[in-house]
């Protein structure tokens, strides 16, 4: 299955110079956070997939104006095409705003969706917002990633780990990173991926 994934930046070649061929073939678009919900509706109109997102910690919007034609999965597990997608969105809590969680808060929002995770045998993919400790994250408060996703990788071993906020352009332009046997992916600005 062809995925799209996007996050942070909304990319002026998809918005203002979309060409249908580049996205021939994408069955899903995955957003980790922190795009307009005009960009996410315009995306699902355009490509003629769904598209499920999780919130970035900027978006605030989202409560009285939500993406229309997108479907929210925080705190949920879905499936698609025989795809088990899990959404934790949110960055680390470095302010009073909406989406910030600390190590504990996420842990526990984890901790509510095991029997989700049994049920379900496990997942394929975590989409969050915010990326893991120490691999791909940064070093201020606000963008340090979350140790409990090392230990959900541990425990359920995804394919894939999707996340934002740390912008590629930050000085830290890695996109991928391999931790066992799941593949960690910054889905700045955007990114297709096969799975």
């Amino acid at each position: 299955m062809k995925i799209l994934i996007v996050s942070d930046e909304e990319s002026k070649y998809i918005w203002d110079h979309f060409d249908p061929s580049r996205f021939k073939g994408i069955e899903l678009i995955l957003s980790c956070g922190d795009l307009k919900a005009e960009y996410l509706s315009f995306l699902v109109t355009m490509i003629k997939a769904p598209l499920f997102y999780v919130h970035g910690n900027h978006d605030t919007t989202y409560i009285t104006k939500p993406p229309e034609g997108c479907e929210n999965i925080e705190d949920k597990v879905v499936k698609f095409n025989g795809v088990r997608i899990m959404g934790l969105g949110g960055s680390n809590r470095y302010s009073q705003g909406s989406h910030q969680y600390t190590e504990k808060q996420m842990k526990w929002r984890i901790t509510k969706l095991k029997f989700r995770l049994w049920k379900n045998k496990g997942i394929d993919i975590l989409l969050t917002h915010a990326p893991v400790y120490k691999i791909g994250d940064g070093e201020d408060l606000c963008h340090r990633g979350f140790q409990c996703f090392i230990d959900f990788m541990d425990k359920y071993h995804p394919k894939l780990l999707l996340h934002g906020h740390q912008h590629l352009n930050y000085g830290k332009g890695q996109r991928i990173h391999q931790y066992k046997t799941t593949k960690i992916i910054n889905a700045f600005g955007y990114h297709i991926i096969e799975i």
